[in-house]
């Protein structure tokens, strides 16, 4: 928790149902009483669309509450149950803020149109003194029968709320939170100084719009008045830009936090990526979006981005790291899905599947074995041979081919791959030739003319790896004077932005050539994957710290924060910045828990935990050292 807090602390008006616990409690105990009734689910909506109208303004309080007590019937043991279930129904921010709960109960109260007999066993828990709960309570028979509300209560009548607080006769600031108009009435009043409309589990626009603030949890009003807190920023203020169309799964690990996202699906070019990243805190991308030095120069609060697939040359990687930016990416998710793909063209291809099944559409029976072949015995060359160059020599091998590579770093073979030692002995030696090179600038037109006259005749030639690696031209010509027999390309020098754009290639139209709109990893299961892997980083990153896995950044595998604030620097890579930081420490007796260093060419990565008592001028040393990048506060 952290030691900021307003001085002198405000008094905390908080609204009990659908804000300190997510649902109404008259409405969950109406749904346990009438368990088994026939008409149990229309009365139970009848009882919640009058707690919506009066929530909302739209009716009398008092009318509504008679009207709800009348529909239910309910008694004590069902007060018992019911308090059982909310206990597991608070809200997930106020869970998350007990020890603030406890630590300012004397600034806080539940003032609520619920009823005591089951807000009082819940809020207790969580350190809300029993007198500090203000709500109203049941009238019952003899036999424990619920068979009315005390209707000396002032919260039983309309505008109940504000002859309750005006009677507390509070001194000072105080602020109301609640999901109801009624708790704007307070505000309203001049009983309270401001109204929190809380939307954590559910939105009122009548509501909202009357609001001082927007609370979307209990962290978001610690945050706006720099009070103590679980969290030392609400998540909702991280917004999320996830483009491309990403597994749905990564939409919901996002979501799921509490992070605002916005999900596009289509990729933006650069003027468009520019305006939009603005106040972007994460972005998620996949190979069509490029993010230039000019779009990470526009991205005012970027802190992360997320390829979600293996490549990441469309990044300026270098310009992110002097920014303080971590970039992840999926390297092994989806390897699974290419190698599938290459094996599957290399076989229809050689066997001339696709122009067997072109004439057989066209209603001719070509049942000759004129030009199709086995792929057993044949020669297998890749270029390139990274995590799934090395996967599908292993399934080649295991179809009986020879397998060959090249790669410009030595690489410890698998099986009995053998490496070669220039590009042109392999693609002199090869009948298939699969390309799996990376998308940097110096492979740009690595397969053109020269190389393709290097091959043999009739060889298979194979591109998922990257559209600019190869010649589209030199391929078309190739395909055409018959030096390549069959070609299958999955990526272009130039791509569709989305579905509704047209594909322009050179390559259309030829014979047994396959082509692909950049899908080698587009399988549900891959997708899924990545989905599920690259959130994760991204996740660990902004919650923990961690950097285990970017491709820019020191990696750096963080233990989970305990009882410590976790103090993360980054900055340019000059000496004598941990000494400025140890010095820091030393002056303000900073007590540290636990110390992480990592550095690459051009950044340091100190993530330092420390004690909870510090100072406001301690944290602002710390920010101004020279070198500074960014600066972070976890807990």
């Amino acid at each position: 928790m952290s030691t900021l807090t307003l001085n002198p602390s405000p008094y905390i008006i908080i609204d009990f149902d659908s804000t300190f616990t997510k649902v109404e409690g008259l409405d969950e105990l109406a749904a346990i009483a009438l368990n088994g009734h026939p008409e149990r689910d229309q009365v139970v909506q009848k009882i919640a669309d009058l707690t919506n109208k009066g929530m909302n303004g739209e009716m009398s309080f008092a009318d509504g509450l008679r009207q709800r007590i009348g529909l239910l019937k309910a008694n004590r043991s069902h007060i018992q149950e019911l308090v059982t279930f909310l206990r597991t129904k608070v809200s997930d921010s106020f869970q998350r803020n007990r020890q603030f709960l406890t630590e300012h109960a004397d600034q806080i109260f539940i003032v609520s149109s619920g009823f005591k007999e089951f807000i009082v066993p819940v809020a207790t828990e969580l350190g809300i003194h029993a007198d500090h709960v203000y709500a109203n309570e049941f009238l019952f028979d003899e036999d424990g029968n619920i068979t009315g509300v005390d209707e000396e209560n002032v919260l039983s009548t309309d505008g109940g709320k504000i002859k309750l607080l005006s009677s507390l006769n509070l001194t000072g600031d105080v602020y109301a939170i609640g999901d109801g108009y009624t708790d704007y009435e307070l505000k309203a009043s001049g009983l309270a100084s401001r109204f929190y409309a809380f939307t954590e589990n559910v939105e009122r626009p009548r509501v909202v719009a009357v609001a001082d603030h927007i609370a979307t949890s209990f962290d978001d009003f610690l945050y706006d008045n720099k009070m103590s807190r679980s969290q030392s920023y609400p998540k909702s203020r991280i917004k999320v830009l996830l483009l491309e169309n990403v597994h749905p799964a990564a939409l919901r690990a996002f979501e799921e936090q509490g992070f605002n996202v916005e999900f596009v699906k289509g990729a933006l070019d650069e003027d468009e990526l520019c305006e939009r990243i603005k106040d972007v805190s994460i972005i998620g991308i996949r190979s069509k979006t490029n993010i230039t030095k000019r779009v990470l120069d526009n991205a005012n609060r970027l802190m992360a981005i997320g390829a979600f697939c293996i490549g990441t040359n469309q990044i300026d990687l270098e310009e992110a790291a002097k920014k303080g930016i971590a970039v992840f990416n999926a390297p092994y998710s989806n390897t699974r899905s290419v190698v599938e793909l290459a094996v599957g063209e290399m076989i229809m291809l050689i066997r001339n599947i696709v122009g067997k099944s072109n004439q057989l559409h066209q209603g001719i029976w070509d049942k000759s074995a004129n030009g199709s072949f086995e792929v057993r015995g044949k020669k297998l060359g890749m270029v390139g041979y990274g995590s799934i160059g090395t996967q599908l020599s292993v399934v080649a091998e295991a179809l009986g081919m020879e397998v060959y590579f090249y790669d410009s770093v030595e690489k410890l073979s698998l099986g009995n791959a053998r490496k070669v030692n220039t590009l042109e002995e392999l693609l002199a030696i090869s009948d298939v030739i699969s390309m799996h090179v990376d998308g940097r600038k110096e492979n740009t037109s690595l397969i053109g003319k020269r190389e393709f006259d290097l091959m043999k005749n009739g060889v298979i030639f194979l591109n998922l790896s990257r559209g600019h690696v190869v010649d589209i031209q030199a391929l078309a010509d190739a395909v055409k004077s018959g030096k390549v027999a069959g070609a299958g390309v999955d990526v272009f020098p130039k791509e569709p932005k989305t579905n509704d754009e047209i594909f322009e290639s050179e390559l259309r139209g030829l014979p047994n050539v396959i082509l692909t709109p950049h899908i080698g990893g587009s399988t549900e299961e891959a997708q899924e994957n990545i989905g599920h892997f690259v959130p994760s980083k991204l996740l660990e990153f902004m919650n923990n710290g961690s950097s285990y896995g970017s491709v820019n950044f020191p990696e750096v595998q963080l233990p989970k924060l305990k009882d410590s604030h976790r103090l993360l620097h980054i900055h340019a890579n000059v000496p004598g910045i941990l000494a400025k930081l140890n010095h820091i420490f030393g002056k303000n007796n900073i007590n540290i828990t636990g110390q992480y260093l990592k550095t690459n060419e051009h950044i340091g990565y100190v993530i330092v935990d420390i004690a909870k008592d510090y100072t406001e001028e301690f944290i602002q040393e710390v920010k101004d050292i020279e070198g500074t990048i960014r600066f972070r506060m976890l807990y």
